[in-house]
């Protein structure tokens, strides 16, 4: 697995915004499109913000957030929003990745061992684990128990995701050792704005 430890910015909403990250050292940002979320754009946009952080870094991931989206829909998605990957955070069962792989990972919601053992049926080398919460798909800004997915963190290249703020993502690195991590509301001054001050302080945390 590769030493470094990459950072994911999660949410963006603007093409400033997501220069601007790019430029304070992340390595990928997360772009939504499930209605349900505040953080929801159109492929219109998505291509836009795409642009202006590709412009920062040519090597910047470009990752789309869906949940249950048909596998044509998907593929338009991917070319309509000008997207690298999927990070498919909804009901989708371990076959829904094979035809995106691999350019595509699955989110898992962790709270007990038997997620952990969920996660495992999903392919590909990359795995997402963020907290489980009734009633959200994720940015939910609620931590889990890390120590469920140490030994997931030696297996696959997981990216931690939940709750992590620039406070307690220090921690959560030297305990889980994950590949990435990812934030969103922890770096927001309220939903779907980016704080550039706390997403500096994400980076410079996350990376110490």
């Amino acid at each position: 697995m590769s030493s470094r430890l990459h950072v994911k910015i999660c949410g963006l909403r603007d093409p400033r915004t997501a220069a601007e990250c790019v430029r304070l050292g992340a390595s990928s940002i997360g772009i939504n499109f499930v209605a349900s979320s505040p953080r929801a754009v159109d492929a219109p946009t998505s291509r836009a913000i795409a642009a202006a952080a590709r412009d920062v870094d040519p090597k910047v991931v470009i990752v789309g957030v869906v949940a249950d989206m048909s596998e044509r829909a998907l593929r338009e998605l991917v070319r309509d929003g000008g997207l690298d990957c999927l990070q498919l955070h909804g009901d989708e069962p371990p076959d829904a990745l094979v035809p995106h792989l691999p350019h595509a990972y699955k989110a898992v919601r962790i709270a007990t061992e038997a997620d952990v053992v969920r996660a495992r049926t999903f392919p590909g080398d990359h795995l997402l684990v963020d907290a489980k919460v009734e009633g959200l798909l994720g940015g939910s800004g609620t931590t889990f128990d890390w120590a469920l997915v140490r030994a997931l963190a030696t297996e696959r290249k997981l990216t931690l995701a939940g709750g992590l703020t620039p406070d307690n993502v220090a921690r959560a690195v030297a305990e889980v050792r994950p590949y990435c991590v990812d934030v969103a509301s922890g770096v927001e001054s309220s939903p779907g704005v980016k704080d550039l001050t706390l997403v500096r302080a994400f980076i410079e945390a996350a990376q110490r």
